[in-house]
């Protein structure tokens, strides 16, 4: 019986994932027949040559790099109903950190250098999330606003610094200078792919490890489905909300260091992307239902359409933007969805439903 119920539950989440991405291409599909062309070819190309082809594998694992380490520290967090949306904050001030310390510091050896920039993003990236984290823990006070709030005034202020006195004086546009050689994740022979993606497998793995195997990923557990009972019988809640935000910030350090040394080597005003390598891990989180397998299936299903969309413009005449599309969908569906997990708005609408047909 037990089994049965397990087999059930699984079945009901994989669904919940599935379904808003089945409709998003559906709606994709749609769109992309009125514009003439066959939505099943554009599918078709989108996905062979970003996960069935060597050169589209390998940067497709090159995209998904920073993003297991961003979905996995969204879902530390989110699965202990802690909803910290400041991985995105967290990462671009550590990749800004990363790259000043990779353009300024000189004179040091190849890892040397790596690993001073990894560690001055992972303490940024730390301190920056200590306001939400003792203000969640202590005082009660919303995470959520917090950190989104936060996340805007780092843009900010990171808009200021790299436009003002860390901005690269021969660049026609704002950037901080490129970091040396020494500190730089050089692409492996012919691949698209550098040596950070072990870095980000390796992150992932023990982070997945402590969401399964340990007592903190028990109090994890417990807290997302009874917040008030983990904290009745002392699971020491609070302890667990610095623990897992501390813990959420290194990762995101992880991650901005990595994505500045590997992939941009230099700040500009979209370094993460648009919305964002946090958002995008947020996104994957849900989408994956805060389980390491589903995240890795949701990161590389999501590192796959962005890695596809610029191979649909050179076989088929429909635009780039219909990756966008899609993936707004995406989070549309998800959005909805998640609201209706936190609130229960479907459940209380049919709860009307019964009460209207009774009377």
């Amino acid at each position: 019986m037990n089994k049965t119920k397990h087999s059930s539950h699984i079945g009901v989440k994989t669904f919940n994932s599935v379904m808003p991405v089945l409709l998003a291409f559906v709606i994709g599909a749609v769109i992309i027949a009125v514009i003439g062309e066959n939505p099943l070819e554009t599918y078709r190309i989108m996905i062979t040559k970003s996960l069935f082809d060597i050169k589209g594998l390998t940067r497709t694992l090159q995209v998904a790099a920073p993003l297991f380490l961003t979905a996995i520290a969204t879902s530390l967090c989110f699965k202990a109903n802690i909803f910290n949306m400041g991985i995105e904050g967290q990462l671009v001030f550590g990749g800004f950190m990363a790259g000043i310390v990779g353009h300024y510091v000189t004179g040091l050896g190849s890892v040397p250098h790596k690993l001073l920039c990894f560690g001055v993003s992972i303490l940024c990236a730390v301190v920056f999330a200590l306001i939400p984290t003792l203000l969640r823990a202590y005082l009660r006070v919303d995470e959520m606003v917090v950190t989104l709030v936060l996340n805007y005034a780092m843009a900010r202020i990171l808009e200021y610094l790299s436009s003002g006195i860390f901005k690269d004086r021969g660049a026609g546009y704002v950037a901080t200078p490129p970091v040396q050689d020494s500190a730089k994740f050089f692409l492996m022979g012919t691949t698209k792919v550098s040596p950070f993606i072990f870095i980000a497998i390796l992150v992932f793995i023990l982070a997945a490890f402590i969401m399964i195997r340990t007592k903190l990923g028990y109090t994890i557990t417990a807290m997302g489905k009874n917040p008030s009972f983990a904290e009745a019988t002392g699971l020491q809640t609070r302890r667990t909300v610095v623990v897992l935000m501390m813990l959420s910030a290194v990762i995101a350090g992880i991650a901005g260091a990595g994505y500045m040394l590997s992939e941009k080597t230099f700040y500009t005003l979209d370094f993460s992307g648009s919305p964002g390598l946090g958002w995008d891990g947020m996104l994957i989180a849900l989408l994956g239902r805060h389980s390491p397998a589903g995240i890795v299936a949701a990161c590389l299903f999501y590192s796959a359409l962005k890695t596809g969309v610029e191979k649909i413009g050179l076989y088929t005449s429909v635009p780039n933007e219909i990756v966008s599309i899609i993936q707004g969908l995406i989070v549309l569906f998800l959005a909805v969805q998640f609201m209706d997990e936190r609130y229960g708005f479907m459940e209380k609408f049919r709860q009307k439903l019964a009460a209207g047909k009774e009377a």
